[in-house]
C-alpha cells in the first residue's frame, strides 16, 4: 500500500476497493485513473478494457457534434492493377512515305508538325522512270493519231471504190486498234506514277514531258519526321524516309508488368492513364497486345495499350501511370476512408455504435480502396452504424491520461 500516496487521498479508498474486487475475480482494470469515472475526461463514461475489441467510449450530447455517423453499406469495388509505362506513336497508324520510284527531290510542300490530309501532295521528285513512261505515252498518242487518220482515209476510199481493197481496210483497222491498245497501256503506266487523268490529258495534248513525280500522303495525320532537302536522291524503301505521317488520335502506351501478374491481363481490358503534364485528366484505352516473351533480367512482360487522344495532348516519351481493370467489379461491404483508424501496431479499427451515444472500438480487416471507400473483409456487417468522421477523436479520448 506504499503507492497510495501517489494518488490523491480522495481516490485511495476507491482504488483499494477496486483492487479487492479484482482479487475476488472481478473485471481486470488498467491504470488507476482510467478505471474510474472520477478520473476520465469529460464525456467519457468508462473504458472497460485495454483490448481494442472491447474498448468503449461514451460521449456527451455536446461531443456528438464532433463526429459523423452512417450505416455500413456496400459498394462495387473494381479489381485493378497499377503500373508505370511510357507513351509512344501507334506504329500501325504511322507511315514512312517513300517515293514509288528513284529520283531527286525537286520541291517540298509541308513542314514538320503540319497536319495533312489523305492524298495531299508532300513532295515531288525528278524521276527518270516517269520521264520514260511519259515519252512512251507521247509516242503512243502520236501513233494512235496516225492510225486514226489512216483508218479514216481508208474508209473514205473504200466507200468510194477508189483503189482501196477490203484487205487494206482491214489492215488499217487492225493497226488502229493496236495503236489504241498501246496508248491505253502507256496511259495506265503513267497513271501508276500518280498522275491524274487531267494531267495525262495535258501531257498528251501538249506533247510535253512533266518530269515531276508527286508523292502524296497515304493517310490523314501529322508530319512526325522530315528528311527531304531539295536535291536529295531518294529510293523506295531506303531509309531514312523523306517524310513520316502518323495518325495521332491514337497513341500507344508500353509498360512492363511483373511476370507473376501477367496471367491477370487480357486483350481488351480497359485502361485508365494519367501523365504528369495533365495530372487531373484521365485518358482511356484498352490493352491491344501482350508480348509473348519475358525479360530474363527483370522478369517482366511488356503489354501495349491503345490510348484515345483526339486532341493530341500526349507526347511520345511521356511517363504514364496507369490502372488496368483485370476483372468485373466486386460488390463488397464498404465504409468511408475516414472511418478507419490505423493503430500503431499495424491493425485497423473502427468505432461502432448501436444507440448513437456509446461507441465501441472494433478491429477490422480492409481490402480494396476506391473512390474514398474501403472494402471491409471482416469485422463489420452491412447495416451497422459506424463513425464516418471523427474516429481519431474517439481514439484520442480513449488514450487520454486521467485528470487529477
Amino acid at each position: 500500500m506504499r503507492r497510495l500516496p501517489e494518488c490523491r487521498e480522495k481516490g485511495a479508498r476507491a482504488l483499494l476497493a477496486l483492487v479487492m474486487i479484482a482479487a475476488a475475480g472481478g473485471p481486470c482494470l488498467s491504470a488507476c485513473g482510467r478505471a474510474s469515472n472520477a478520473y476520465a475526461p469529460e464525456g467519457v463514461a468508462s473504458t472497460a478494457s485495454t483490448s481494442a475489441k472491447e474498448a468503449a467510449v461514451e460521449l456527451s450530447p455536446s461531443q456528438l457534434h464532433s463526429i459523423k455517423m452512417e450505416p455500413v453499406g456496400t459498394y462495387p469495388f473494381a479489381v485493378e492493377k497499377a503500373a508505370v509505362g511510357s507513351i509512344d506513336f501507334d506504329d500501325d497508324l504511322s507511315v514512312q512515305v517513300f517515293p514509288p520510284y528513284q529520283g531527286k527531290i525537286l520541291k517540298t510542300f509541308v513542314e514538320l508538325g503540319d497536319e495533312v490530309q489523305k492524298g495531299q501532295a508532300l513532295y515531288t521528285i525528278h524521276s527518270p522512270d516517269l520521264i520514260q513512261a511519259e515519252s512512251a505515252l507521247i509516242g503512243a498518242a502520236a501513233a494512235l493519231d496516225l492510225t486514226n487518220k489512216e483508218l479514216a482515209r481508208a474508209k473514205d476510199l473504200y466507200s468510194a471504190n477508189v483503189g482501196v481493197s477490203q484487205r487494206e481496210l482491214e489492215q488499217a483497222t487492225s493497226d488502229q486498234q493496236t495503236a489504241e491498245g498501246a496508248f491505253k497501256a502507256a496511259r495506265d503506266a503513267v497513271r501508276v506514277f500518280g498522275k491524274t487523268d487531267a494531267e495525262i490529258a495535258q501531257i498528251v495534248a501538249s506533247r510535253k514531258i512533266d518530269p515531276a513525280l508527286v508523292v502524296r500522303s497515304p493517310i490523314t495525320g501529322r508530319m512526325t519526321s522530315m528528311n527531304a532537302p531539295p536535291g536529295l536522291l531518294v529510293q523506295p524503301g531506303t531509309p531514312p524516309a523523306p517524310y513520316s505521317v502518323a495518325d495521332l488520335s491514337i497513341k500507344w502506351m508500353l509498360a512492363n508488368v511483373a511476370e507473376s501478374d501477367s496471367p491477370l491481363y487480357r486483350i481488351g481490358q480497359p485502361v485508365k492513364v494519367r501523365v504528369m503534364a495533365y495530372a487531373e485528366r484521365i485518358f482511356e484505352g484498352k490493352i491491344s497486345k501482350i508480348y509473348a516473351s519475358v525479360d530474363p533480367n527483370t522478369h517482366t512482360v511488356t503489354i501495349r495499350s491503345e490510348i484515345t487522344d483526339p486532341t493530341n495532348a500526349l507526347r511520345p516519351g511521356m511517363l504514364a501511370n496507369f490502372v488496368i481493370r483485370i476483372q468485373d467489379p466486386v460488390e463488397g461491404t464498404a465504409i468511408p476512408e475516414a472511418s478507419v483508424v490505423h493503430e500503431g501496431d499495424g491493425t485497423t479499427t473502427v468505432w461502432v455504435t448501436t444507440d448513437h451515444h456509446r461507441f465501441q472500438q472494433r478491429t477490422v480487416k480492409i481490402g480494396l480502396e476506391m473512390d474514398g471507400r474501403y472494402q471491409v473483409l471482416s469485422g463489420l456487417q452491412p447495416g451497422e452504424i459506424v463513425v464516418a468522421e471523427g474516429g481519431v477523436f474517439l481514439s484520442n479520448m480513449l488514450q487520454a491520461p486521467p485528470s487529477d
